[in-house]
């Protein structure tokens, strides 16, 4: 699974604990910016670099993991894509739901709530990573007319 990764300034730091994170346990990841901490960016490129690498990977199964202040506006810039099933989470038994039901392939982190709470967003994330899709009839249906909107 390929896992792309950005983040605006305010999620800079908890961009880079995540990526180690992911590194360290032999994740295939890409990091699409800010390379750099700049206090004037935004955070619509990041999300949009991010969801064009979604769009055009043809691996299995590729996701995104995207974080600014509270994680909204990385969420709606990213829904912008067909395909793209972006979902801010900040708990485990939220990414589980994005994941089951809804098989979000990027998550949104809100670094306001998450950056000093390691044990919170490690969970949340190998619990996003691990967690299937359902597959239900329904959920690809819901799934299929979200696509119908973009």
């Amino acid at each position: 699974m390929k896992i792309y990764l950005g983040s605006d300034h305010n999620g800079f730091h908890l961009k880079e604990k995540v990526f180690a994170y992911l590194a360290k346990r032999k994740y295939d990841v890409e990091d699409v910016g800010g390379h750099e901490l700049d206090p004037d960016d935004d955070f619509p490129e990041f999300a949009q670099a991010a969801a064009i690498q979604i769009i055009g990977d043809d691996s299995k199964d590729p996701r995104a993991i995207l974080i600014c202040g509270g994680g909204q506006g990385m969420a709606m810039a990213a829904n912008r894509f067909r395909g793209i099933r972006a979902s801010v989470i900040w708990d485990a038994e939220e990414a589980r739901m994005t994941r089951n039901d809804n098989d979000s392939n990027v998550l949104c982190l809100p670094s306001r709530i998450l950056d000093d709470e390691d044990v919170v967003w490690q969970d949340i994330v190998d619990t996003w990573l691990h967690t299937p899709f359902a597959d239900a009839a329904r959920y690809k249906r819901r799934n299929t007319q979200i696509d119908e909107l973009a």
